[in-house]
């Protein structure tokens, strides 16, 4: 071989070998240097690095050279966590301009307020019913960059406040089960709130809509009356679970 063709082959090997060092080395796209971890899963509660890779945690490890990033950032004085959930919040604000929860007046577009404080996962606590749930379903959880996850409201209307949620009539176990089997990795459990009356019935038919869908419910009284006593609540009308815990708010 002539020299002048080894010295070609020579550099063209060089430049293989320069460009793809690189792409060897920086096999992870971010790495998250220094923080302090806090993983309850993996107990880990200490100062490491994180590296991502497609989208993906690669590896959580003391020290992890920042040469293996294309992107390095420094979490030195921060928590880095995973994604927290916040397991009451009202995203659902509706097309009824009128209503409590589902007109914009106590609901906020999620994307807005859950990632610049760490949440990735949000649970709507009971703003739609069987009967709107699928404008909830098209109108947000679709569109955000969220996860949204949703308790159903035993009220087919869900939470549209005034006389809405004080009819009974429309607080239908089965059909409100039927609708969570129908999208379980969404619906995660069944909500009541807010009822004025004496009677037990909102209670009760959410529990019965629990039992049928296996799932929990949330209870928010939000008014006390003599009738309806909250040791009577909890001893009496919440079914005993070990595996669907009953969630309780007042």
């Amino acid at each position: 071989m002539k020299p002048r063709l080894k010295r070609a082959l020579f550099g063209l090997a060089c430049l293989y070998c320069l460009s793809a060092f690189p792409a060897q080395a920086q096999r992870y796209d971010l790495v998250i240097k220094g923080g302090h971890v806090i993983d309850p899963k993996n107990q880990i509660d200490a100062a490491m690095d994180v590296a991502v890779a497609g989208g993906k945690i690669a590896q959580v490890a003391t020290e992890i050279p920042s040469v293996q990033a294309k992107r390095v950032v420094s979490a030195t004085g921060f928590y880095v966590t995973p994604g927290l959930v916040d397991i009451h919040a009202h995203v659902f604000y509706g097309t009824q301009l009128d209503s409590d929860y589902g007109g914009g007046y106590s609901s906020v577009p999620p994307d807005g307020f859950t990632f610049r404080s760490g949440v990735t996962t949000v649970v709507d606590a009971g703003g739609s019913g069987w009967r709107n749930f699928l404008e909830f379903k098209d109108q947000v959880i679709d569109r955000v960059k969220t996860r949204v996850l949703a308790l159903l409201n035993i009220v087919g209307s869900g939470m549209r406040g005034g006389p809405i949620e004080q009819n009974p009539g429309d607080m239908d176990p089965k059909l409100t089960a039927m609708r969570i089997k129908e999208y379980r990795e969404i619906l995660v459990g069944v909500k009541t709130a807010h009822y004025e009356g004496p009677e037990w019935d909102p209670v009760d038919r959410a529990v019965e809509a629990g039992r049928l869908a296996n799932v929990p419910i949330m209870v928010d009284f939000g008014h006390f009356v003599p009738e309806r006593p909250f040791q009577e609540l909890v001893l009496k009308h919440l079914r005993p679970s070990v595996t669907q815990p009953q969630i309780t708010y007042v």
